[in-house]
């Protein structure tokens, strides 16, 4: 299901920078609410090494777009393993006022490309090989909003801040409604509600988030079936039922 084909470029672009500015609004916050020094290790992310993460998956983002505006073709960029130790060490040796001030410059950065992008490369995947048939619009929202906000919302879940993953990922919902995103787009917002939910114990509103989720946004039918965050739901058996459906 699409309705890109409707959609102006310039509301487009403005969806896009305002689901960047709310994941790199809601990285600041949880920068600033963590405890100096706080304790982490690849199984259970301190705040500073995840958000240096996100900066970086969305710095590649935005060497994606210099290349297109350059005219050249962007690195292969590696496959990145959460349970690395060397990875987590090497985020977590950023100073805390660093991995902020990265984290906005890189997110500008991102809003600035995505503004001056032409529309042809966002709506077009056919003009450049390497998107493998990806839409670049959407590729921009996954890694500058929905694997951002996602892990924002699995940090606060793993430190026992359900409420506030559930609060942070209905806000990311309203928030991709009130900038009338694309439907897929919205998708990937409401995808991430069901985990925060799922992982919260609401199981019954879980499984309606994917639901809707899957009819928004059908691709990500495919993550249900192994993502980590919706086990809960799986073992419940209200996955299953939803997805036939």
């Amino acid at each position: 299901m699409s309705d890109i084909g409707q959609l102006d470029i310039g509301q487009l672009k403005t969806a896009i920078i305002g689901l960047i500015g709310l994941a790199a609004t809601a990285e600041q916050e949880l920068l600033a609410a963590a405890p100096a020094g706080e304790p982490g290790n690849p199984q259970r992310w301190a705040a500073l090494p995840l958000i240096a993460h996100n900066t970086q998956f969305r710095q590649q983002q935005a060497e994606r777009l210099a290349a297109i505006a350059g005219g050249t073709e962007p690195p292969e960029f590696a496959d990145v393993d959460h349970q690395s130790a060397e990875l987590y060490r090497t985020l977590a040796a950023q100073p805390a006022e660093q991995a902020g001030r990265e984290s906005w410059a890189v997110a500008g950065e991102l809003i600035d490309r995505t503004r001056s992008a032409a529309p042809e490369d966002l709506l077009d995947p056919a003009r450049h090989p390497w998107l493998r048939g990806r839409q670049l619009w959407l590729q921009i929202i996954v890694r500058g909003f929905w694997h951002a906000t996602g892990h924002v919302g699995d940090y606060y879940l793993s430190h026992g801040r359900a409420e506030q993953a559930v609060a942070l990922a209905s806000h990311a919902v309203a928030t991709a409604d009130y900038l009338a995103a694309p439907l897929a787009a919205r998708g990937m917002a409401v995808y991430n509600l069901g985990c925060a939910q799922a992982g919260a114990g609401l199981l019954d509103g879980a499984a309606a988030a994917i639901g809707e989720a899957v009819t928004l946004n059908p691709d990500l039918r495919a993550n249900t079936a192994r993502d980590p965050d919706l086990t809960a739901l799986r073992d419940s058996g209200r996955l299953a039922g939803v997805l036939a459906r």
